[in-house]
């Protein structure tokens, strides 16, 4: 599943491509790519005629601001899930049988949005309406890493007298925006702790060591343009590269990159966690 990082790199494509992008037509290949209105006929409706402002980002939702001549439209909504992807063509194509939803401009320029588990949702959430009213996942969200709100003093009061493994403490969305199992494993090497340590157990220096060690790795791949291992892609069709420097992640039985051990792996909540027994304690 794309997490902040590779996110992040679709918002900035998106920002670059389509700010401005005014939608004269939709089509919606699959009725379930549109989470709300319930009647995909109505998202169509409410997204043609309109322009694409700007983009931003919370946790793994994409949101764009609509406007429709000089009044709102409201907001544009989207979630990849674990293998939805966007895709900026110039010219006419054949949609492939993946393809879920597609967004046309006057030019004839296409924003096609290619999904092969068909997890991905979007939604059009009306002027004046709370966003997170519609899209109400966004009520359960953490502060984002990268922001002043995720500090090592906030992680203590929220890990507080917990048992449950750090990994899993990462993966809660409500505890952390937008982090996954890549960067969970990422930053927990970084900062030299081990995944199943009980997070109530860390020190607030240790906490800060890992805030820091994900803000790094964080901002590490967004720089790369985020990780491919299966199916992420940016805009043009172009893979992440942040996996091919990854230090423990799908790294399990090889030697650490840092001391040579063989990296550990191990099922935490069904997910797998990648350490080194050595450089993590």
């Amino acid at each position: 599943m794309p997490e902040l990082p590779e996110v992040e790199t679709v918002r900035r494509g998106l920002e670059q491509r389509t700010s401005g992008f005014t939608i004269k037509a939709v089509a919606v290949l699959r009725d379930r790519a549109v989470a709300s209105p319930p009647d995909p006929s109505a998202f169509i409706h409410a997204l043609e005629g309109c322009t694409v402002e700007s983009w931003s980002r919370r946790g793994k939702y994409l949101i764009a601001e609509l406007s429709r001549g000089d009044s709102d439209a409201g907001h544009w909504g989207v979630h990849l899930r674990m293998t939805g992807q966007f895709l900026w063509l110039e010219h006419p194509q054949e949609p492939c049988s993946h393809t879920r939803v597609q967004f046309w401009n006057a030019a004839g320029q296409e924003l096609r949005f290619i999904d092969t588990r068909s997890f991905g949702q979007m939604w059009w959430v009306p002027a004046g309406q709370p966003v997170d009213t519609v899209i109400t996942g966004l009520q359960r969200l953490g502060p984002e890493p990268l922001g002043l709100d995720f500090t090592a003093t906030y992680l203590r009061q929220r890990l507080r007298g917990s048992s449950r493994p750090i990994k899993n403490a990462l993966l809660d969305q409500a505890v952390v925006a937008g982090v996954g199992n890549i960067y969970a494993d990422e930053s927990l090497f970084a900062a030299g702790i081990r995944p199943h340590t009980a997070s109530g157990s860390l020190s607030r220096p240790r906490l800060e060591s890992l805030r820091q060690a994900l803000v790094e790795v964080l901002s590490i791949s967004i720089g790369a343009g985020g990780t491919t291992f299966s199916d992420f892609r940016d805009l043009t069709g172009t893979n992440g590269n942040y996996g091919g420097v990854a230090l423990v992640y799908r790294r399990g039985g090889e030697p650490c990159r840092r001391c040579g051990q063989p990296i550990q792996r191990q099922k935490l909540a069904g997910r797998s966690s990648h350490w080194c027994p050595n450089c993590q304690h």
